[in-house]
């Protein structure tokens, strides 16, 4: 598998779509174009496989499954760990011959897209750097006070310096380092062999990985000791009963179903209490 120049550039120009801030929208641009699990069919279909793109984009999505930047605070970019960190991981595990599977495939994944994922957050503070040069303009026309200066101005800011500042942290860096992909590849499986000592550790790093991604969400979402029943049954249809997501999504309604006309119950209880009451009342009077 290799990586041509027209590629390169479709994967330059989905980084900017899913720059943070994105250019394609945060909705759009970060939350679904910039989320490996997306970005993996987008990848697999640039690159013209998308069942390894996919596979590919599911593992690395595990372990940023809880990854939350709260305003500037970014510990890892996710639109490099998409747009550099999966074509990157296709072309090792194609050139290493592994199956895309298998646990090996999954943990070489993960590794390289936490790496590239921390060059990530350099691009993105680079990006947020140059943007506050134009911010600074716009303050600086709007404090002016000329309106005409102010429409011209804007617009400028808003729409097209950004631009700039995405071409140079996005664009450049991911054509850059997908071109260059299949040497360093190459160079990897020259002097990296992989009963080396230094694949072992990658591997075994990388299949961590997933466990601290799934630690984080469970840390964040599970607030009562009970909950970790729910998330129990949810491991069990998974690893146990062999459930895929449609399956174990129409078992998860199903008990929410349930759940919500228990509460619908204890809600209206009170009312229904009410009412016996009143009708009680009324009898006696009747009487």
């Amino acid at each position: 598998m290799t990586i041509s120049i027209f590629q390169a550039v479709l994967l330059g120009i989905f980084a900017c779509l899913a720059s943070l801030p994105g250019m394609g929208g945060t909705t759009i641009g970060n939350y679904t174009l910039g989320r490996p699990l997306v970005g993996g069919l987008v990848v697999g279909i640039i690159l013209g496989n998308v069942q390894l793109g996919i596979i590919v984009g599911a593992a690395i999505q595990v372990v940023y499954i809880a990854l939350v930047t709260p305003g500037g605070t970014v510990s890892a970019d996710v639109r490099a760990v998409t747009y550099i960190g999966i074509p990157l991981a296709m072309l090792s595990i194609s050139a290493q011959g592994l199956d895309p599977s298998s646990d090996a495939a999954t943990g070489l994944a993960a590794a390289l897209g936490a790496a590239v994922g921390t060059l990530g957050t350099v691009l993105f503070y680079g990006t947020a750097t140059l943007n506050l040069v134009w911010q600074g303009i716009g303050w600086k026309a709007v404090e002016g006070g000329q309106w005409d200066n102010i429409k011209k101005t804007i617009p400028l800011v808003e729409t097209v310096l950004p631009w700039v500042s995405h071409i140079l942290f996005s664009f450049i860096p991911t054509v850059v380092i997908c071109m260059a992909g299949p040497t360093m590849v190459d160079l990897m499986k020259e002097y990296l062999p992989m009963d080396g000592l230094a694949m072992k550790t990658l591997f075994t790093v990388g299949s961590l990985l997933p466990a601290v991604g799934v630690g984080i969400l469970c840390k964040q979402v599970i607030t009562k000791p009970l909950d970790w029943v729910t998330f129990a049954v949810g491991f069990l249809l998974a690893a146990v009963m062999g459930c895929n997501l449609i399956a174990s999504a129409i078992i998860a309604v199903f008990f929410a179903l349930i759940n919500f006309e228990i509460q619908s119950v204890k809600t209206n209880r009170p009312a229904l209490a009410t009412q016996a009451a009143s009708a009680d009342d009324d009898d006696e009077e009747d009487i």
